[in-house]
């Protein structure tokens, strides 16, 4: 149903599962897992994998906080794109390396729920994709200090309006691990 036309393909997008991102994320062992099953799944399928690794000042690039997590292995041949932005379309060069594999549905997991899991899922419908967040594959840190719920109830949340989250011609939508199929766009 995407309204990007001729992307019938689906590709795994995975958000910045770096090393300072998920020192305190809440479930990391478990959503690390998780995403391990999607990428193993894509690309038994040959389902695209594409990679998003986020730049700051807390995440300097080539320093240690900025490497994914050592149970993600990138295989060479994986899109990789680097951004500074939460939405992992903004100044990056995903739309080109999606439009240059014909994807026009993302299955979505990584960090964070509450900031750039959202603004990619956002980015990505208002372009023309539908997007499907995997509801046990995301995660965040602990903000409640800072008047934020717990990261349980973040998570709980995100999977909860974006389960109902359409716009014309495109859709979102959440589905578990166990659950996620990689087939192509329909219509």
């Amino acid at each position: 149903m995407t309204t990007l036309p001729g992307r019938s393909r689906t590709a795994l997008v995975v958000v910045d599962v770096q090393n300072g991102v998920m020192a305190g994320a809440h479930d990391r062992d478990g959503v690390i897992a998780n995403i391990n099953i999607l990428v193993s799944t894509a690309r038994a399928q040959s389902v695209p994998v594409v990679w998003v690794q986020h730049s700051s000042e807390e995440l300097p690039t080539g320093s240690e906080p900025w490497q994914y997590v050592p149970e993600l292995v990138r295989e060479p041949s994986e899109p990789l794109v680097h951004k500074e932005y939460g939405d992992s379309f903004e100044a990056t060069d995903l739309e080109s390396v999606l439009a240059g594999l014909g994807v026009g549905r993302l299955v979505v997991a990584g960090a964070q729920t509450d900031a750039c899991i959202r603004s990619t899922l956002h980015g990505a419908i208002t372009r023309g994709y539908d997007a499907t967040l995997v509801a046990d594959a995301h995660t965040t840190e602990d903000l409640s200090e800072w008047g934020a719920p717990p990261p349980a109830q973040v998570v709980a949340h995100t999977n909860l309006y974006w389960s109902w989250q359409s716009a014309p011609g495109r859709t979102g939508g959440v589905v578990e691990t166990a659950a996620v199929d990689f087939g192509p766009v329909e219509g």
